[in-house]
């Protein structure tokens, strides 16, 4: 039986414990999550505008998330836009019995009927926006939010400075970054303690290598967006295809396998909206990858 077969059985087998990837995080120092996340974008409509077609079935996939084992869910308040957000805050209940859920989110992007996505950091918006943010997830203080992208018209600290008002106005517990470089990481930690980077990263498109590994100095979560390109791996498709066929995993698995393996600090939220893809994500974190697999993709 392959890894997904097991999971979908109920049965999520566990990572070694040694000479492995430690299987959780402590964001902030002070929130232990499992390292295999889920990204709520893709609950939304077509072009991430509007509800989905059965809003039942998007609280499914999130319930089912959690049975699972999942305990950290990445969203922001432009997926819908607010959709995302409302949609996690009814399934999840997170000042109630599943409170241990660590929903993270993000604020700085607009949307528009076109699905275009506007940087905006305003300081007195993303103000505004933390508050419509615990309003829809259900919370009094979120546990991450994120400074979505930097916006060209803002000065890049005023923006971070006002997420760190935030936290000590205690809307907010940690503060994060998303779509920055090594320097804007930098000028940010002069402004605020980061606990988390969320930057396009995987295993065929690794361009923010740089700043993967400056998390890894100063012991900053890096959470992984597009982890899976899609299903559009590239040239290294054909790696993935032969390392899945020597575990009985899927191509998905295996690049999710290897962000894990990357690096301690790595936090990968694939996103789905079907149970079974999910089901299949998350059973990647069992999957033990050798270092001739590893080798493969240097």
């Amino acid at each position: 039986m392959g890894v997904a077969g097991r999971v979908a059985n109920g049965f999520v087998p566990r990572r070694r414990p040694v000479d492995m990837a430690p299987e959780t995080f402590d964001i902030g120092g002070d929130l232990t999550v499992n390292r295999m996340g889920f990204g709520a974008m893709r609950l939304c409509g077509p072009g991430i505008i509007g509800p989905p077609e059965s809003e039942a079935g998007a609280r499914e996939v999130v319930r089912r998330a959690v049975e699972l084992g999942v305990d950290f869910v990445d969203t922001a308040d432009s997926y819908g836009p607010g959709v995302s957000e409302r949609l996690l805050g009814e399934a999840l209940e997170l000042e109630g019995e599943d409170s241990d859920v660590v929903v993270a989110t993000k604020a700085g992007l607009l949307r528009n009927a076109d699905g275009d996505w506007l940087p905006h950091g305003d300081p007195d918006y993303i103000r505004n926006q933390v508050l419509a943010c615990r309003d829809r997830l259900g919370v009094e203080t979120i546990d991450l939010y994120q400074y979505h992208r930097p916006d060209p018209d803002t000065p890049f600290e005023d923006a971070v400075a006002t997420f760190a008002e935030l936290k000590d106005d205690g809307f907010v517990r940690h503060v994060g970054l998303s779509n920055v470089s090594v320097e804007q990481l930098e000028a940010a930690r002069d402004v605020v303690e980061v606990a988390t980077v969320q930057n396009r990263y995987n295993v065929a498109d690794r361009d923010s290598e740089a700043v993967l590994e400056a998390c890894e100095e100063y012991g900053i979560g890096f959470v992984p967006w597009y982890p899976l390109a899609a299903g559009d791996l590239g040239d290294i498709g054909e790696e993935l295809d032969a390392v899945a066929a020597t575990h009985d995993a899927t191509r998905r698995q295996v690049a999710l396998a290897w962000l894990l393996e990357r690096s301690d600090v790595t936090l990968p939220i694939p996103g789905t909206s079907s149970v079974e893809h999910l089901e299949e994500n998350v059973a990647a974190a069992a999957l033990e990858l050798t270092g001739e697999d590893l080798a493969r993709f240097d």
